[in-house]
């Protein structure tokens, strides 16, 4: 298993914390689109990192054309010598149209046409192949040697989709190399919906779980002391209360027979009775979307819950003196041994 954490998107302070987080020993860094651009961090860690993977986590996908995707992620890839992943994500409705101004299509069939389009890019910079593709969403049927970026010499940027519904779980195992599990899922979840749906597409592809990666165990709650456990567990009731009023993550609770809660809580938020929401939360969903535990318990937890399922896991603790960062570094090693 690989181990990540984040990266900071304050471009004053990308190169010392992605030159400590190679240090430490992680495998990768990640950057989320939040109030800032997830690429543009990306151009420093290379430059100050050797071995460290570099990613989204993820990239609003349609706020972007494919071609402008194409283009920096090709680029990013070139210039860390091959250790960028681009990580896309369709958001909901009401933030593609009232915050990002884009029109609201279909998400799932929009996005295989998006990475699909990517490819077809890729595919005509690098092997001179006639861009052909026409989807519903997007087309890519004109170019000249002025836009063509041309040839790298690493392999295609990989593609990971954040996937939750089972249209996008096959849409990575038939066109993408990894998956970004949204934190708001559970064990039973991946099991029954995400895992199948997934070898569905890898079946139309040819392909096994072995040519993917899967991301991501979800929310981690951990501290020194149980106390400190119990005090980290509200801020992530608040952040589950958020996803779980949600309309398009009701599938999940579904799967659970917790609907209902979803329902209650969108009453909520539309009431902005936010710090109201956490309450909807009770310890029986916390121990499902959460893996819980003090910092002596918390890796052998994780590994139990992820060892077999997933390959990449975000982990991070507090490391703010040189013992600190010795155990944080063991920690690391240990999850990474799988």
């Amino acid at each position: 298993m690989k181990v990540d954490t984040g990266l900071t998107v304050d471009l004053a302070h990308v190169a010392e914390a992605a030159q400590r987080a190679e240090r430490l020993g992680y495998d990768g860094v990640f950057t989320p689109e939040t109030g800032h651009d997830p690429f543009l961090a990306h151009a420093i860690a290379a430059e100050h990192t050797e071995t460290l993977e570099l990613g989204t986590t993820v990239a609003i996908a349609f706020p972007r054309s494919p071609m402008a995707s194409a283009q920096i992620a090709w680029d990013l890839q070139k210039f860390s010598k091959g250790r960028f992943t681009i990580g896309l994500g369709t958001q909901v409705k009401g933030h593609i149209v009232r915050r990002y101004g884009m029109d609201w299509v279909s998400p799932g069939p929009r996005l295989r046409d998006y990475v699909l389009m990517m490819h077809a890019v890729w595919d005509n910079w690098q092997n001179g192949t006639k861009p052909a593709f026409e989807g519903e969403h997007y087309r890519y049927t004109l170019t000249s040697p002025f836009f063509n970026a041309g040839p790298i010499d690493v392999p295609f940027p990989k593609v990971h989709i954040s996937a939750i519904n089972p249209y996008n779980c096959r849409t990575v195992g038939r066109h993408c190399d990894g998956v970004k599990l949204h934190p708001f899922n559970t064990p039973k979840y991946m099991e029954d919906t995400i895992l199948p749906n997934i070898k569905k597409g890898l079946e139309k592809s040819g392909r096994t779980m072995d040519d993917i990666e899967v991301c991501g165990a979800g929310f981690i709650i951990t501290g020194e002391t149980e106390e400190d456990v119990e005090k980290a567990k509200a801020p992530v009731r608040q952040q589950l209360s958020f996803y779980a009023s949600t309309r398009s993550y009701k599938v999940v609770l579904d799967a659970h027979g917790w609907g209902h809660v979803n329902e209650e809580l969108f009453g909520l938020s539309i009431e902005g009775k936010w710090q109201e929401m956490a309450a909807g939360i009770t310890d029986e969903m916390l121990e499902q979307f959460a893996t819980i535990g003090t910092y002596d318990e918390i890796v052998g937890k994780i590994k139990a819950r992820s060892v077999g399922v997933i390959d990449r896991v975000t982990f991070q603790i507090p490391a703010n003196n040189p013992d600190e960062e010795e155990r944080l570094k063991g920690m690391i090693k240990e999850l990474q041994a799988g």
